[in-house]
């Protein structure tokens, strides 16, 4: 009876760990995956004209039967400069988003990889605990990144 029980916990044991470890797994595939988000978007060469460059059949995201589809009209009168900000705005809002949702599937899935997986899984009590560092950390690295971009924008 005793070794029978044994066997019952060691199977259990085993089980949460193929369990925990598949979960693993497909939290790293999922970002696998994800990194294309991030890969860099082709580059064209830039229309010093009007807004109608932004009009025509060029720009992704237009699609039929709709077309150019700018029901507030957030872009009548619009520079191409202001117009490719917001593109760019757009572009990394989405990308952040996407991020931010993988960043919660691995935690729901017990995987915090930073600290240790001393955080939380719930992102508002994550905020909480997480210490100054960290948050410098975070405030630091974002800088950087829209730095470099700003610097790669510069550059001829």
């Amino acid at each position: 009876s005793t070794t029978l029980q044994l066997k019952d916990i060691n199977n259990h044991q085993r089980s949460t760990i193929n369990h925990q470890l598949n979960m693993k797994i497909a939290a790293l595939l999922t970002l696998i995956g994800s990194a294309a988000a991030f890969a860099p978007a082709a580059q064209t060469t830039k229309s010093g004209s009007s807004l109608a460059a932004w009009k025509d059949e060029t720009v992704v995201g237009i699609t039929p039967p709709v077309g150019f589809f700018d029901p507030m009209g957030l872009s009548s009168g619009k520079s191409d400069g202001i117009m490719s900000h917001y593109r760019e705005a757009e572009l990394k809002h989405g990308r952040v988003a996407m991020a931010a949702c993988l960043g919660w599937y691995i935690t729901a899935a017990g995987v915090h990889p930073a600290f240790h997986s001393e955080l939380s899984s719930d992102p508002l009590q994550a905020a909480q605990d997480l210490p100054f560092v960290g948050w410098l950390q975070f405030i630091l690295g974002c800088g950087a990144i829209e730095w470099l971009a700003q610097k790669n924008k510069d550059r001829p």
